[in-house]
């Protein structure tokens, strides 16, 4: 009698939005053009409105809003929230631009499984505005951080990083368009280790298997000094 062949059961992801979810399209693609050894199962949002539902609705991808202004306690808006990915069974939770600070307790709740993408290098600018903070105190370069997500807000273990140059004139939007390039090379990447086993803690610190490039550099970097010193 012959075995039945291996099946190796896709990794379930399930993706937080609040906006359009440009994060959340590069990674939705990725999976499909690079053949990832996952699904994305659901989007879910904490607005109506959040453009990538739509989106992800035309790419038949369930969807589904916990509108938080509906609670009064961000507790019960996290364990609603809770209730409704775990509805998807997902292996990994993915924060793709997801406006709201979560609770200890969900964030224990997914704990090695929760991943975000910040836009700055932490531990430098944490919190909102990070493109007015950078460039508020002169800093040369900028960038994005994939991490773990732990109890306190936007210090857990980084997975990647991805740099960009600050450039005279920049504005704040400028910069956020530079950096969000970068993201959606660096987020990718690292979500795609995931899925495949060759992300571990070891403690704090993140260890990718294999060759790994976790320093993703926008082009012009390439040219750095003529970028910074304008010769």
């Amino acid at each position: 009698m012959t075995s039945p062949p291996f099946s190796f059961s896709p990794r379930r992801i399930v993706i937080l939005i609040s906006g359009r979810g440009s994060n959340m399209q590069s990674l939705v693609r990725a999976c499909h053009t690079e053949g990832w050894p996952a699904e994305v199962v659901a989007v879910v949002a904490n607005k109506p409105g959040a453009a990538g539902l739509a989106w992800a609705s035309e790419q038949g991808i369930a969807t589904a809003c916990v509108p938080h202004r509906e609670f009064a306690e961000r507790e019960a808006f996290d364990a609603e929230l809770a209730r409704v990915i775990d509805g998807f069974q997902p292996d990994f939770v993915i924060l793709a631009g997801f406006m709201r600070v979560l609770t200890p307790a969900f964030v224990r709740r997914y704990a090695g499984r929760l991943i975000n993408i910040h836009p700055s290098l932490l531990p430098a600018f944490p919190g909102l505005h990070t493109h007015a903070q950078a460039l508020a105190v002169g800093v040369q370069v900028h960038g994005c951080s994939v991490h773990f997500v732990t109890p306190v807000l936007d210090h857990g273990p980084i997975i990647a990083q991805g740099v960009v140059p600050v450039l005279a004139g920049d504005t704040a939007n400028d910069l956020a368009a530079r950096v969000l390039e970068v993201e959606h090379q660096v987020y990718p990447a690292a979500v795609r280790w995931l899925v495949e086993g060759r992300v571990r803690l070891d403690g704090e610190v993140p260890l990718v298997a294999g060759v790994a490039q976790r320093l993703f550099l926008h082009p012009m970097l390439l040219h750095t000094e003529e970028v910074l010193h304008g010769d």
